[in-house]
């Protein structure tokens, strides 16, 4: 990364983290693109040279992270697997992500206080991971939606990262993350094998899983707590 990227990118975190910060302090509805403008000591103009609204810096999809990680994931050797590709840039990817992690909380304290934030929080991961869909279709030579397994891999490395950051804080950083992404990816690269498998008695049926629809009051704050525990950044692809 250049002199240049690297001021454009410190400028682009500097606005996250005033926006951040002050709604966090007074309210989405109480601070203005201004204030944070200042705050980060820059210009209205440049503001909106890195986000088209304060709700986009607070958690909308970070499109120069985005591009890192499409970029990365097309510069990786051919001759990995797609699933190769996406563990070492992912694991890169956390890594950095959890460098800013002070910040993760507080980002869904805010959602929790602004629960319209929520739509377009979701938006910014489905738009992230669509990115990748369409890095790894491009490096097999297909169209993005072609195929099953461009979306597939996708995804299931995306809630892999997920499930490793928020364990690696649930024991409050005991081991190595990069402990926790090597185990992660492994039991992915095996094929999700059950640890329990050989105590279960074989069976032709899968078991069913029941679903439940929770209450209308409760939707929101649910939706965000489960959010908060599954998705702990800045997803810096996200919002930060």
């Amino acid at each position: 990364m250049g002199r240049r990227d690297r001021k454009r990118l410190a400028t682009h975190q500097a606005l996250q983290s005033a926006a951040l910060h002050l709604v966090a302090e007074r309210g989405l509805h109480q601070v203005t693109v201004e204030e944070i403008a200042e705050a980060a000591d820059v210009s209205v103009r440049t503001f909106f040279n890195h986000f088209p609204s304060k709700e986009d810096a607070l958690v909308g999809l970070d499109r120069e992270r985005a591009e890192e990680l499409t970029q990365a994931l097309a510069s990786r050797p051919l001759v990995e697997t797609p699933l190769e590709s996406l563990r070492a840039v992912l694991t890169e990817f956390a890594l950095e992500m959890v460098e800013r992690s002070d910040e993760w909380p507080l980002r869904m304290d805010v959602v929790k206080a602004s629960p319209e934030l929520l739509p377009r929080l979701l938006g910014s991961v489905s738009a992230l991971e669509q990115a990748l869909v369409e890095a790894i279709a491009a490096r097999q030579g297909q169209e993005p939606g072609a195929e099953l397994y461009p979306a597939l891999v996708a995804s299931v490395t995306m809630a892999g990262v997920r499930t490793a950051i928020s364990r690696w804080r649930e024991c409050n950083a005991a081991e190595p993350l990069t402990l926790m992404l090597e185990c992660v990816f492994d039991q992915i690269a095996a094929g999700l094998p059950s640890p329990l498998a050989s105590k279960r008695p074989s069976s032709s049926r899968h078991p069913r899983v029941a679903s439940s629809t929770p209450g209308a009051g409760n939707a929101n704050s649910g939706a965000i707590d489960r959010l908060g525990r599954a998705l702990p950044r800045t997803l810096s692809g996200v919002g930060g």
